[in-house]
């Protein structure tokens, strides 16, 4: 079992920039892809990124292209999401999961966190 708590959300004007982590806990970190997604009031959950277990892939949405960046560290069973010139419609519950890349990839992951809400002014 790995439980996730994220945290790093927060209110940001357009154009700043927020860091979000996610703590893995429960059973070894390193043997996991990791991901985000996200879910604006009204609307269906999205992926935004996933890196693999040894962190050689990455993946992002077109969307955040170039603006934000996935990363992990194994030995201290952490990921962050570095997320720079944020637009209001990245405002968002960002949730972070954990399991076998193509799960993770695909939502279908059985470890999410409980998400840090991410709101952007304009």
């Amino acid at each position: 079992q790995v439980q996730l708590v994220e945290s790093g959300g927060g209110m940001v004007q357009a154009g700043g920039s927020l860091r979000l982590s996610c703590a893995a806990s429960g059973r070894t970190f390193d043997t996991y892809a990791m991901g985000w997604f996200r879910q604006a009031p009204g609307k269906e959950r999205e992926f935004v990124a996933a890196i693999s277990w040894s962190g050689d892939h990455k993946y992002y949405a077109d969307f955040v292209k170039g603006r934000f960046t996935i990363s992990k560290v194994n030995a201290k069973d952490t990921g962050d999401l570095q997320m720079s010139s944020l637009k209001p419609g990245d405002t968002a519950v960002y949730y972070c999961t954990v399991d076998h890349e193509y799960k993770v990839v695909g939502g279908s992951g059985d470890y999410w966190g409980q998400g840090t809400q991410v709101t952007v002014s304009s």
